[in-house]
């Protein structure tokens, strides 16, 4: 393969042993999405004051958002060279790995300059990290299901 080939190589959809389903990992990426939006208003916003830890924070927080577009939606940094590859490797982490990393970068810039605006502009960037962070806890056991029908007297039918 030359390097035009790997350039316009497709994506490789993410792996399917992470026990997500397909509209959790949509709900994901919504998520990820309006988390970017909403850090990236709310970081132009922080920026225009003259606190140097507001700006430092708002620049955090556009940042943030930078990152979660090439991570959740790389096909809105198609300017960018590298988005594929970045966007592929993310998509090889494991969900609690995308949790720790979303909710890091959140509570970076509230720790840094907590106000309004850096607390509600990284709230769902936030909360994209704790969806990551719930599908890694996974489904149910089958051990749960075998409590419930003991308690309620049901007989397994599998």
């Amino acid at each position: 393969m030359n390097t035009e080939e790997k350039a316009a190589a497709p994506v490789a959809p993410p792996p399917e042993d992470d026990g997500m389903t397909w509209w959790y990992r949509w709900l994901c990426k919504i998520a990820g999405v309006l988390g970017g939006v909403s850090c990236a208003v709310s970081g132009v916003w922080n920026c225009v004051t003259v606190n140097p830890l507001n700006i430092a924070a708002g620049v955090w927080m556009v940042l943030t958002a930078f990152v979660l577009f090439l991570c959740e939606v790389p096909f809105c940094c198609q300017f960018i060279e590298f988005a594929n590859a970045v966007a592929a490797r993310a998509d090889k982490f494991k969900p609690w790995q995308k949790a720790f990393f979303y909710c890091g970068l959140a509570l970076f810039p509230v720790f840094l300059s907590f106000s309004f605006t850096t607390l509600f502009g990284n709230a769902i960037a936030f909360a994209t990290g704790v969806l990551y962070g719930l599908a890694s806890l996974g489904k149910k056991s089958y051990y749960n299901r075998l409590s419930l029908n003991s308690f309620f007297n049901i007989k397994m039918t599998s």
